[in-house]
């Protein structure tokens, strides 16, 4: 909140609205030296996901992104108006639903070119994927600045200044990055209040049966069951792993948390053998949003907050 009013007041400062009688006043001497900062912050030079330096000679005014994360990013950082194109993947925030929709992991190459995009927000997977599609629009003069795949809280923080940097709010990401480090040290500090007897297990599906699979180490889940002091069931595992009904059975969760809806969570409470699992036996078997627990976003600290509030109720009142 802190964040939007400086930047509002910001905004009001540059549109020369604020004063007692509603008359515009003369710039000061700070706005005079904050217009010549933003004028003198490129060219700048960043340091992408491929490893390459990548110079951006001017402050990007149409970009387009290829993933979802980019893009709540991009939006976060007050960008929005900047978009002209991302994924049939984007649902957040709302406004994407009126923005030129390119593809999704096989982007439509014609389509953004068409945009006449001055910066291209691509990802870490599509290098090898996507890497003849990236070169077309290389060639074509865009700008491609390929965002690192982020597998942590730490590795977020760094797609967020990057993106900052490349389209010159520098600060606003700096800001951002802040602002969800104090937010996410509150949860943690609630969570230092729960004893190890009150620690619960967990099992998180990420993919439904027939093929089950799990978040282990090395993930963003696991990351934030550890916030909350939560214990992964699975934390014998590495990154996304599948697993049997059987193995999982054995494991014996408190609570079981699934990302792909509502339905999923009937269809868990159901399974024949499944009637002896604590999370069964206690009704704790719940579904949260998946966008919040799994994009590499400025969400991801409501990620938290929503497992914390449902694994640990009593403690994180909602």
């Amino acid at each position: 909140m802190k964040r939007f009013v400086g930047l509002l007041f910001s905004l009001l400062l540059a549109v020369g609205v604020l004063g007692g009688c509603g008359q515009a006043e003369a710039p000061t001497e700070t706005q005079k030296n904050q217009e010549k900062t933003a004028e003198t912050a490129f060219p700048v030079s960043v340091k992408d996901a491929s490893g390459k330096e990548i110079k951006i000679e001017k402050e990007p005014k149409r970009i387009v992104s290829l993933m979802p994360s980019n893009t709540e990013i991009t939006y976060a950082l007050g960008l929005g108006k900047k978009v002209v194109g991302v994924t049939d993947l984007d649902t957040y925030p709302k406004e994407v639903e009126k923005v030129e929709k390119i593809g999704s992991m096989e982007f439509n190459t014609e389509k953004i070119i068409s945009l006449k995009p001055d910066l291209v927000l691509a990802h870490a997977s599509s290098m090898q994927n996507a890497k003849e599609g990236l070169n077309q629009l290389r060639d074509a003069g865009i700008t491609v600045v390929i965002v690192n795949d982020a597998t942590s809280f730490e590795e977020t923080y760094q797609s967020i200044k990057l993106i900052g940097k490349a389209t010159g709010a520098k600060q606003a990401a700096t800001d951002l990055v802040k602002s969800m480090k104090s937010d996410l040290a509150a949860i943690q500090k609630t969570a230092e209040g729960i004893s190890a007897e009150q620690q619960k297990k967990v099992f998180v599906q990420v993919s439904p049966a027939p093929e089950i699979f799990t978040t282990g180490k090395g993930t963003f889940m696991h990351e934030m069951l550890e916030v909350i002091h939560a214990k992964n069931a699975a934390s014998a595992q590495k990154g996304w792993s599948k697993m049997t009904e059987e193995a999982i059975v054995k494991l014996n969760p408190d609570v079981i948390i699934t990302t792909t809806g509502a339905a999923s969570v009937e269809e868990i409470k159901k399974r024949s053998g499944w009637s002896t699992v604590n999370a069964i036996k206690n009704k704790q078997v719940f579904n949260v949003d998946q966008d919040l627990v799994s994009r590499p976003g400025p969400r991801l600290i409501k990620g938290v907050e929503e497992l914390a509030k449902t694994i640990y109720p009593d403690i994180y009142k909602k």
